[in-house]
């Protein structure tokens, strides 16, 4: 079983940065990592929405156009971690945003599709005033 728990969010104003970090831990976690990790968001009133992946090695990363050159996505394998680093925040980023992991994709298949993962975090609330 994977337990992921996310930190870092908060409240900045426009133009702002932010970075989400993501712990993920279980029995297997440490010599057998998921493949495919990503993280999404949902805000007031709509569904929740794929913002990036990031396959185990490094090699594959995906972003939804809403920010990409904004937003960047990394790991830290040693320690577990997943990271989401978040500037030029805009008020439509204002979100509650999850981690995730996939156990079943990787590679170039390891996108910000939220029927591929199995495993979520509670959430982080991120909000961005104008």
């Amino acid at each position: 079983q994977i337990q992921l728990v996310e930190s870092g969010g908060g409240s900045v104003e426009t133009g702002g940065s932010l970075r989400l970090s993501c712990a993920g831990s279980g029995p297997t976690y440490a010599y057998d990592p998921p493949p495919c990790m990503g993280w999404f968001r949902r805000a007031p009133g709509k569904e929740r929405e794929g913002v990036a992946s990031i396959s185990s090695g490094g090699d594959f990363t995906y972003y939804a156009d809403s920010v990409k050159g904004r937003f960047t996505i990394s790991q830290d394998t040693a320690k577990n971690m997943v990271y989401l680093q978040m500037d030029n925040l805009k008020p439509e980023d204002t979100a509650m945003y999850y981690c995730a992991a996939s156990t079943w994709y990787s590679g170039n298949a390891c996108r910000p599709q939220e029927s591929r993962y199995t495993n979520w975090g509670q959430g982080t609330q991120v909000t961005v005033s104008s």
